[in-house]
């Protein structure tokens, strides 16, 4: 986006840089602050917010802010007397952060689908616009959290360097070319459904990240998530649950395979699908399949070395996470463009299948633990068969015992009392249930 740096440069020579509040404290929320603090020109990090200080402290001194140059605040109007004075505050309180004035967009980094849900819906009855990294939660509610979004007049995107926001920048960019994008696809190393915090914790500790997130990664949770939130920015559909996901040999390039990777019926019948491929090069990139109906254009994408189709293949062979989320944060505060949102009511979810034979009355853990695994799925499917979101499967309760690799139902489970996240999935599932959904 080459329009951005030179809006932020505006926005600094002005005097009016963007305020963002930080709610997230760890491996890629504190590569974000730095990002922001050290490389950023016409934004200012005011606030971090963090269940733990110390952490909170760790983005900052990281960035080279002194310790003794930030204020601890309890409360809504200390938050707003440190912003006022230019002085850089942490709170274990992220509400807070999204109700202050004083803060033009929130930026939430925390994986978390209740507390996250929690912290968006404030943010919105506040105002306030929002980045987020946050996949699990968007594949979740998304669609409903856009529409109180849209209610309150403020943006809420996913972010840019995910490869979410880097797919989704990619099929905008083929679009506006005139080539129809068929598939969204995503390049990964390793897929195992069977990994756990276990067997993940050598990597997790070599890269200073939490085990569990390391494994929805390796178990195919995540790249779930992101194909579901692409499908639903874009109306497209997966082929099958869990997605065909075909393993190459290590080093093949994508552009050797594109136009063998998936059935060609199924790429070229209906509104596209998302996808991935394990193995090719160059990972961890993401790629666009499209096509195109003029024979002059088929010409000229020939002679520009795209081949003779009918799959013209276009791809971005990196994803740079934290450094990019700048870039979003500045399209939603001066431009009111998002990287990535729902069209409309949700295309793909993600549905929860038994990592390990479970049994009657055990409560189930969180998103790259020990008992599930998620399967990106249509929606129309997910709703006929009941099957429960992975996002929503944590603290739930057995009612009887599923066999490994069984795709759970709600009749499978009892849900914790009282969750914000469940009465969002409700609502949108009641709102969004015979909505047509179109690109």
């Amino acid at each position: 986006m080459h329009i951005v740096d030179t809006a932020l440069a505006r926005a600094e020579a002005e005097g009016r840089p963007i305020r963002v509040g930080l709610i997230g404290a760890g491996f890629m929320a504190r590569g974000t602050a730095l990002q922001i603090i050290k490389y950023t020109t016409g934004m200012r990090l005011v606030a971090i917010a963090n269940r733990t200080l110390d952490r909170a402290r760790q983005a900052y001194s990281e960035a080279d802010v002194p310790a003794e140059d930030v204020r601890v605040v309890e409360s809504q109007s200390a938050l707003e007397q440190a912003i006022a004075a230019g002085i850089p505050a942490i709170t274990d309180d992220a509400l807070l952060l999204c109700k202050a004035e004083g803060i033009d967009v929130i930026v939430e980094i925390t994986g978390a689908v209740e507390f996250g849900a929690h912290v968006l819906m404030t943010a919105i009855e506040h105002g306030k616009h929002i980045v987020t990294m946050n996949a699990e939660l968007d594949g979740t509610v998304g669609s409903i959290l856009k529409t109180y979004a849209d209610k309150a007049g403020v943006i809420l995107s996913v972010s840019d360097g995910d490869q979410p926001g880097v797919t989704m920048n990619l099929y905008r960019f083929v679009k506006g070319l005139g080539v129809k994008p068929v598939v969204c696809g995503n390049i990964k190393g390793l897929h195992d459904p069977y990994r756990n915090p276990t067997t993940q914790a050598g990597f997790a500790k070599q890269w200073g990240q939490n085990p569990y997130m390391v494994t929805s990664f390796a178990d195919g949770t995540k790249i779930s998530f992101e194909q579901a939130i692409v499908a639903n920015a874009t109306g497209m559909r997966v082929a099958q649950r869990g997605m065909f996901g075909p393993t190459v040999a290590a080093g093949t390039h994508l552009q050797d395979v594109a136009n063998s990777l998936y059935p060609l019926e199924a790429v070229l019948e209906g509104p596209g699908i998302v996808d991935y491929v394990v193995g090719a090069t160059p990972g961890p990139g993401v790629f666009v399949l499209g096509t195109h109906d003029h024979p002059a254009m088929q010409h000229y994408l020939n002679l520009y070395k795209l081949g003779k189709g009918p799959l013209y293949l276009f791809y971005t062979p990196y994803h740079l996470c934290h450094f990019e989320v700048p870039n979003t944060v500045a399209r939603v505060a001066l431009f009111g463009d998002a990287a990535l949102r729902p069209l409309a009511g949700p295309c793909v979810d993600v549905v929860s299948a038994a990592k390990i034979d479970l049994k009657a009355g055990e409560i189930i853990d969180g998103i790259g633990g020990y008992f599930t695994y998620g399967l990106a799925e249509n929606s129309d499917v997910t709703q006929a068969e009941n099957l429960l979101p992975i996002g929503l499967a944590e603290g739930c309760r057995l009612k009887r015992d599923v066999p490994k690799d069984a795709v759970l139902t709600y009749a499978d489970i009892e849900l914790p009392e009282g969750r914000l996240c469940d009465r969002l999935r409700a609502e949108q599932n009641a709102m969004f249930a015979a909505a047509p959904i179109s690109a």
